[in-house]
């Protein structure tokens, strides 16, 4: 790699420890992905020489079989970054009858695959509100360093155990999904900030956070994008109702579910107005404070309605841009302008270059 861009490689069953330099030097391609609503994922690409360790050592003795621990180390200009702590759910081997042509492809997910593995449903947690059931969960996986960073909910209640015992449902990480929807929240494994350490979110969307080096277009020779393109689609703006019957006369009564909370605070000056109205079915289940924050989460999702696509050279911008943070744009204009929330981030790294493809989003136009 280039002198200001360091990647270090581990590897092990549980425990990564740094691979040998011939691993390292076969090395071809990393690709990571990281977004909302989806565990973070990566594919590495090696060539794989009859006599290099890859394939003379580490496959046959099944060194990266699935769930082998992959860490991935990035140094950009000094600052280091974990840019994934996963485990591999497949590997690939392309032979070729041409010398150094034979590729061997591992891919996997961040470390919350392993809590999809076993089917828990039917335990119970006796008067225990989401936040410590979620704590609990995460217990379990602290051999893969996962450490819980709960944000407790507005709607936070703790069951009474002589009405209600909950009880698990599916998979540890459907499960903790699950409870995080009805809070309106989202559950994702960030990596770092060392290596070893994961940090499980159970919180609200980061959309106005500390914000992350402003992403500069139309700048000239301060631009620090490839690329970079917006659109906004009005019609899927939507206003969402509640119904609720009216104890006197049985009738429906429609109460609009606020645009505006914070799960979903304004991003710019001007909210686009909404031209749909919908109901918000399938919340009798719920308790009150469950459907109010899956109402609430419905809400905020459907105004992000104005998004942006676009690349950029990671040495150019100075450090990666990170999935599930806001970000500021300058140079698109009054309209565009403004801070968004990154939702999607594709990593690709060759020897020399680290390029990302992202995907923005916000919910109201210009700068606030």
């Amino acid at each position: 790699m280039a002198s200001e861009l360091l990647l270090a490689l581990r590897l092990g069953p549980v425990r990564a420890e740094p691979v040998p330099r011939e691993v390292a030097d076969a090395l071809l391609s990393v690709q990571v992905t990281e977004g909302v609503g989806r565990s973070g994922g990566f594919q590495l690409q090696f060539a794989a020489a009859k006599r290099s360790p890859l394939f003379a050592e580490l496959l046959p003795r099944g060194a990266l079989d699935p769930p082998a621990r992959i860490q991935l180390v990035l140094t950009v200009r000094g600052r280091s970054t974990v840019l994934m702590d996963g485990v591999v759910t497949r590997h690939e081997l392309a032979p070729s009858g041409d010398p150094g042509q034979a590729k061997l492809t591992l891919t996997g997910e961040d470390v919350s695959r392993m809590m999809d593995v076993v089917d828990f449903s039917g335990v119970q947690y006796p008067a225990m509100p989401p936040e410590a059931r979620v704590a609990v969960i995460c217990a379990k996986y602290t051999a893969y360093g996962l450490v819980p960073v709960i944000v407790p909910s507005v709607f936070m209640v703790v069951p009474d155990p002589l009405v209600e015992v909950p009880s698990h449902q599916g998979t540890d990480l459907a499960y903790v999904r699950q409870l995080a929807a009805q809070a309106g929240y989202q559950f994702f494994v960030e990596p770092g900030p060392e290596p070893g350490v994961n940090l499980a979110h159970w919180e609200p969307p980061n959309r106005l956070g500390l914000p992350q080096e402003p992403l500069l277009v139309n700048s000239d020779a301060a631009s620090n994008v490839d690329s970079l393109s917006f659109s906004f689609d009005g019609f899927s703006a939507t206003q969402y109702v509640v119904l609720v019957q009216d104890p006197r006369t049985r009738f429906p009564v429609p109460v609009p579910v606020p645009d505006v909370t914070p799960l979903s605070p304004p991003m710019g000056r001007r909210k686009p107005l909404p031209l749909r109205t919908e109901p918000i079915r399938g919340l009798a289940k719920y308790t009150p404070q469950q459907a109010a924050g899956v109402a609430l989460a419905r809400a905020a999702d459907s105004y992000e309605v104005i998004s942006g696509q676009g690349s950029l050279d990671v040495l150019r911008y100075g450090r990666p841009l990170r999935a599930r943070r806001p970000v500021p744009v300058h140079g698109a204009g009054e309209a565009y302008d403004g801070t968004y929330y990154v939702k999607s981030v594709t990593h690709s790294i060759r020897r020399g270059a680290y390029t990302q493809q992202f995907t923005l989003t916000r919910n109201a136009f210009g700068p606030l």
